[in-house]
């Protein structure tokens, strides 16, 4: 099994690096392909408006929309297989991006290359769960989103390391190696089977209705999460290299750190995970990600520098509990459609808080750009109480797979 969680870890982190260099470098690609102007607007600051910003960055989420038909062939075709595909093709297209001659073919390149990344990061995910003993499922989910954190972390710090007119082109090109490096060892993980396979599907990205209920419950509090992670995430480089100037060295280094955070963060949700259950802990963990995400923006390099790295061990929280609860209560038949579906939820949410962010921010920031404050709290507040429907899914901490 050591082999397998090996392959998984460096298919996560791949996956993630490949989504994540759109956000770590947008400041760099507003700049290259925006105007600067002598004003006091956001677009004065870092070269395209807070509602274009938004509008690309809703583009890329609502691509995202694809991975839910992408991990519902995994239901017929397999895991392993979908899987190889999915990552092999994302990265491709990710590499694609460093030929952009403009901001929206930027945007298009990622939009290609979103849907087939987030497939794949669905799916390592479902096969870490249905390769894994009950007792080790979060241990093992804890680990793949350490590969995606650290994925995602060194697109940040190789895009701070890099420096110079074009240096968003060559974090693209990056891209490239592990299409030869990693994608060829996922041949050797095995297809999850199931003693009890049911008849497969009618339709792609059918679920019977006996999992309405609960797949809806999900799809609410993933739709919740991602209004808070979209524009927190999304922003953040933007704000913390536009507008409050920090030079991305100390974004890096930043990003470097939040290493320690994130994994304090995962250690935790693994403890938490198994003592008080998934659902107190996503709880916890959505709350959290609120408050620091908030706070990150509130004005200033130290409250950046505070907010970001806690709000990366809130995320490390998060995160594998978050992945259990939307995997382990649902039937084996079905796993990949549902997690495709609770990724759709996602990215609505995501699109829904990146305009929504975007808007207030060109709103308010009408005299002098200092903070995103309000922003942030009017995205990410009014949703937590959607948090209360978790006490309707079952604990699933020690549910047998089915």
């Amino acid at each position: 099994m050591l082999h397998i969680t090996v392959v998984l870890f460096l298919a996560a982190l791949v996956a993630s690096f490949g989504q994540f260099g759109a956000v770590a470098s947008l400041n760099d690609v507003a700049r290259h392909f925006g105007r600067h102007s002598s004003g006091r607007s956001l677009q004065s600051v870092v070269g395209l408006s807070g509602s274009v910003l938004g509008l690309g960055l809703a583009a890329l989420r609502l691509s995202s929309l694809g991975a839910m038909p992408l991990s519902s062939l995994a239901d017929r075709w397999g895991r392993t297989r979908v899987l190889q595909r999915t990552l092999a093709l994302g990265l491709l297209a990710t590499a694609a991006a460093a030929l952009s001659p403009s901001y929206w073919i930027f945007v298009l390149c990622f939009a290609l290359a979103r849907p087939l990344l987030s497939a794949a990061s669905v799916l390592v995910q479902v096969v870490t769960v249905e390769l894994s003993s009950t007792s080790r499922r979060i241990h093992r989910l804890v680990i793949m989103a350490a590969g995606a954190g650290i994925g995602a972390g060194l697109s940040a710090v190789l895009h701070g390391v890099i420096r110079g007119p074009s240096s968003f082109r060559w974090l693209f090109a990056m891209a490239l190696a592990p299409v030869l490096l990693v994608v060829p060892l996922l041949r050797s993980i095995p297809e999850p089977t199931h003693d009890t396979e049911d008849v497969p599907l009618v339709h792609l990205g059918h679920v019977p209705a006996g999992a309405h209920g609960r797949l809806a419950i999900v799809a609410t509090i993933a739709f919740a999460i991602g209004m808070i992670t979209g524009p927190a995430n999304g922003f953040a480089f933007v704000y913390g290299e536009g507008v409050l100037k920090i030079s991305p060295h100390f974004v890096a280094s930043v990003v470097a750190l939040s290493a320690f955070t994130g994994l304090a963060g995962l250690l935790l949700s693994r403890r938490l995970s198994r003592k008080v259950g998934r659902r107190w802990t996503v709880a916890i963990g959505v709350l959290a990600t609120a408050l620091t995400s908030t706070f990150a923006y509130s004005g200033g390099r130290t409250d950046f520098t505070i907010g970001y790295m806690v709000g990366v061990g809130a995320a490390g929280l998060l995160a594998p509990a978050a992945t259990a609860i939307s995997t382990e209560i649902f039937a084996h038949s079905i796993r990949a459609t549902a997690a495709g579906w609770v990724v759709v939820a996602g990215v609505l949410g995501a699109t829904a808080g990146l305009f929504l962010f975007g808007w207030v921010g060109d709103a308010v920031q009408v005299s002098r750009v200092t903070s995103l404050r309000w922003p942030a709290i009017v995205t990410f507040l009014p949703l937590l109480p959607t948090l209360l429907l978790l006490v309707r899914l079952p604990e699933s901490s020690t549910m047998e797979l089915t």
